[in-house]
């Protein structure tokens, strides 16, 4: 099966709903956001990192950045932090330039290295967006941390190339659904920028929509 263009989802959203599937729904289905300190300072580090008027020539290695990708496969669309170009005999052709490359794509993260999976899942899911436009093989790629300000390099397995597929394949199901899962209180709430929005502690309640209409209706009564 492939997608158009229409139903594209954002490949981002893929580490939010492996973190809380109703976080997603609320960010992606009914667009609500808002800001905390971990959002500031990771949107601050990626204005750093995306210019995409920027191209270095570092030796054999061409650094882009900012690099819209999408797959047709998988239904998304984005862009890649960094793609670095690595200069070999056996890769790929790129436009205006001579040789070959192997593609390495590098995904910027506030932070730590985490024991969860969703900074893995987003950069394997560019690393197969960027196959899919290259027609190219990507065996690994990397995660640059902030806090450690070093590279954890990601070996992009078959197994975690099926989970990508599987979980975008659900997000596209929610989304052709709008379905927003019901709360399910757990440590990760406390952080959340979300979650005077989502309101956890309220684990009756389905929906933002639906909360306002109750609270709505309760006034009415007063």
């Amino acid at each position: 099966m492939e997608y158009t263009e229409d139903d594209y989802l954002m490949i981002s959203g893929i580490q939010h709903f492996q973190f809380c599937r109703r976080q997603w729904a609320l960010i992606h289905i009914e667009q609500q956001w808002a800001e905390n300190v971990h959002t500031v300072v990771g949107e601050l580090m990626h204005k750093k990192v995306h210019d995409p008027y920027l191209t270095e020539k570092r030796k054999d290695v061409l650094v882009t950045r900012a690099l819209p990708v999408s797959s047709k496969a998988l239904g998304v669309s984005g862009e890649c932090d960094v793609v670095e170009f690595h200069s070999c005999e056996d890769g790929v052709k790129l436009y205006g330039h001579r040789g070959t490359y192997q593609i390495y794509p590098i995904e910027y993260k506030k932070g730590k290295p985490k024991i969860s999976e969703e900074d893995i899942l987003q950069l394997a899911a560019q690393a197969m967006c960027l196959e899919e436009m290259f027609s190219a093989e990507i065996p690994e790629g990397a995660i640059f941390y902030g806090e450690t300000r070093k590279r954890e390099n990601i070996e992009l397995t078959e197994e975690l190339r099926n989970d990508v597929k599987k979980i975008f394949q659900e997000m596209h199901q929610y989304y052709e659904r709008r379905y927003t899962p019901k709360v399910k209180w757990k440590k990760g709430c406390t952080s959340c920028s979300l979650k005077d929005i989502c309101l956890p502690k309220l684990g009756k309640v389905s929906s933002v929509k639906e909360y306002l209409s109750q609270a709505l209706i309760v006034s009415n009564d007063l």
